[in-house]
């Protein structure tokens, strides 16, 4: 499982035209499903996220967690993460998990985010979606469970 986080001023995610959610100061997180995750690779992987310190304290040094500073999290399925681009000039998709696993692992994923009690939005699983955001800083992170 790869989620690659960016730490955002503002995102949403508008799909055929229409906003479907948004998020505030916060983290937008595109999550991947592997072949062989599992509910744990979920959990664990929930856990890092919330817990994470990328926020910065009152001297600014990054010493403080989404939950630490109310923060809000926009999660977005993204298989493409689980490309593989070592041979030729074309991804592989071969190491994705088929769509019906990867949904439910991506919504027990949020499940376990939404018990922290942190405001969580997404997007919509399998759809093209337009993804919009203000990395605030930039600060971006590949976790991998």
């Amino acid at each position: 499982m790869k989620c690659l986080i960016q730490r955002v001023s503002r995102a949403s995610v508008t799909i055929e035209g229409k906003l479907y959610s948004k998020i505030n100061k916060g983290i937008l997180a595109l999550l991947g499903v592997e072949k062989g995750d599992s509910t744990e690779n979920a959990l664990k992987l929930s856990e890092k996220l919330i817990n994470l310190r990328i926020f910065e304290d009152d001297n600014g040094k990054m010493n403080k967690s989404l939950k630490d500073i109310n923060g809000e999290l926009l999660v977005v399925s993204q298989f493409t993460l689980c490309g593989d681009c070592h041979k030729g000039t074309r991804p592989s998709f071969d190491k994705a998990e088929k769509p019906e696993l990867a949904n439910k692992l991506y919504e027990e994923f949020v499940n376990f985010v939404k018990k922290s009690e942190i405001q969580v939005y997404t997007g919509k699983f399998g759809a093209m979606m337009d993804v919009e955001l203000v990395n605030d800083g930039p600060v971006t992170f590949l976790l991998e469970k």
